[in-house]
């Protein structure tokens, strides 16, 4: 097929018109440019300021922060393995940091999160369940084995307050947190027990039951299950 001819004043003109767009174009652009220019500067100025702020922050003080918090994490840790919860929770003075010092200095920090939990379990530890909770619920992760512990640990606290119906909502959370085989069986299984023993409910507690035996039949709970799904049945 030929190709197909433009005469040439068409494109001459649609040249030209081009052009006179393009031109038009950055005449503009100059304009606004020159009618804005200390306010861009300005602009730019700031952009400037901020990433290296940002970056100064990052490297000179969060880092190092975030580092020595650590370092200041390790010791109350090792008391924390070793069962000393006040010293733990505490530190000892003009020696070394526990858990609420390190909060109370780093506590914008991972470190500073992380003895958020280390203090709740403390304190559920040593019978102060409401402080228990207090740091539990400040402690936020997206760990799926310390989310979950996170929870229940909360729902253990309100169930030795007495305080059953938040203790098993705390329960059902931690089960639906991560269904992985370690926590979610777990917690299922206390959230049944919860509805069974403390607030009479057989018929939510043999759901959690009954969720246990189909979701998670090789894990320790599920292999022992049946025994709390036929008391309920046998009771019925």
């Amino acid at each position: 097929m030929p190709a197909k001819i433009v005469p040439m004043g068409k494109k001459n003109k649609e040249t030209d018109e081009t052009l006179v767009d393009l031109g038009g174009a950055y005449d503009s652009t100059v304009d606004f440019y020159n009618k804005y220019k200390k306010h861009l500067t300005i602009a730019l100025g700031a952009i400037v300021v901020l990433v290296g702020g940002y970056m100064y922050y990052t490297e000179m003080i969060k880092k190092p922060k975030e580092k020595k918090a650590y370092e200041d994490l390790f010791t109350a840790e090792y008391y924390f393995d070793k069962d000393s919860f006040d010293l733990a929770l505490n530190g000892k003075e003009g020696e070394f940091y526990g858990f609420l010092q390190v909060i109370d200095e780093y506590g914008s920090t991972n470190a500073g999160n992380l003895a958020q939990y280390y203090a709740g379990i403390c304190y559920l530890q040593t019978g102060k369940f409401e402080d228990a909770i207090e740091h539990l619920k400040q402690f936020s992760s997206s760990d799926v084995i310390l989310a979950p512990m996170a929870l229940g640990c909360i729902g253990d606290a309100y169930r030795e307050l007495g305080q059953s119906e938040e203790a098993v909502k705390y329960y059902e959370k931690a089960a639906n947190k991560n269904n992985n085989i370690f926590t979610a069986p777990m917690y299922l299984k206390k959230a049944g027990m919860t509805y069974e023993e403390d607030l009479k409910n057989t018929e939510k507690a043999l759901k959690m039951y009954l969720k246990i035996r189909d979701e998670y039949g090789n894990t320790t709970e599920g292999r022992d299950i049946g025994k709390y799904i036929s008391r309920i049945e046998f009771a019925q």
